[in-house]
């Protein structure tokens, strides 16, 4: 790469200037990476809890639907389920997490009272009440998880691309931009000593050639006048 620079001043002042701010930009760049990073280890954390409730969740959903249905029977469970009117809402918005765009979900109506659900109270049971709650926990734990597994995976995107910038820095662009710089200075160093030598010469035969004129007027003025008439 270096071959292909033509070694100038102009050109070198240039590439110092990229090389500063190509410096700059790795700096910036280290910081947010290593920001991103704390970030993401606190999404991670949240991460786990939330899959751990998550898990807890749907085991008592699970268990309280079975119950339902061992008590109650699968025709009344259906029948309670079929009653809803009201299905949740789902709201998505933005929040921005050091240049990272994640979602953040709204949910309503997923939590609902006894007489909210549209099934008759005098008509079932005390474990249909207790499936509807459980799953209905277990679906705002769901949200909660795609929330924070939507973060998750944006965050690690980002600190993946930043570490790419990073490494191109580092890795790439810096050593090459030091390597025209290093090409360019000892090109110009070379064309230094060579306009030195040049010059060095051209003095030396300026003063050979004055030399010569002032020995040839000495020796003009040395010879006697009637010797010249003769």
């Amino acid at each position: 790469m270096a071959k292909d620079v033509k070694p100038t001043r102009k050109n070198l002042m240039q590439i110092e200037d990229r090389i500063e701010l190509s410096e700059r930009g790795h700096d910036t760049l280290e910081k947010k990476r290593d920001g991103l990073i704390m970030e993401f280890m606190d999404i991670l954390d949240q991460a786990q809890d939330v899959r751990s409730d998550l898990d807890d969740s749907y085991e008592r959903a699970q268990r309280a639907i079975n119950m339902a249905r061992a008590m109650e029977g699968d025709v009344a469970v259906r029948g309670a389920a079929a009653a809803l009117k009201e299905h949740p809402e789902l709201t998505t918005q933005s929040k921005n997490i050091m240049g990272v765009v994640v979602p953040q979900i709204e949910s309503s109506k997923v939590s609902k009272s006894l007489d909210e659900r549209g099934y008759g109270v005098m008509g079932t049971s005390a474990r249909i009440d207790e499936a509807a709650d459980a799953y209905e926990e277990l679906l705002e734990q769901i949200i909660l998880a795609a929330e924070v597994e939507t973060a998750m995976k944006k965050m690690l995107e980002e600190i993946e691309t930043t570490k790419r910038r990073v490494n191109a820095l580092e890795f790439k662009l810096l050593p090459d931009l030091h390597d025209n710089k290093e090409y360019i200075e000892q090109k110009l160093e070379e064309q230094e000593r060579e306009e030195i030598f040049r010059m060095k010469k051209i003095k030396a035969k300026k003063e050979e050639e004055e030399d010569a004129i002032a020995a040839e007027e000495s020796e003009a003025e040395s010879v006697d006048p009637l010797t010249a008439d003769d």
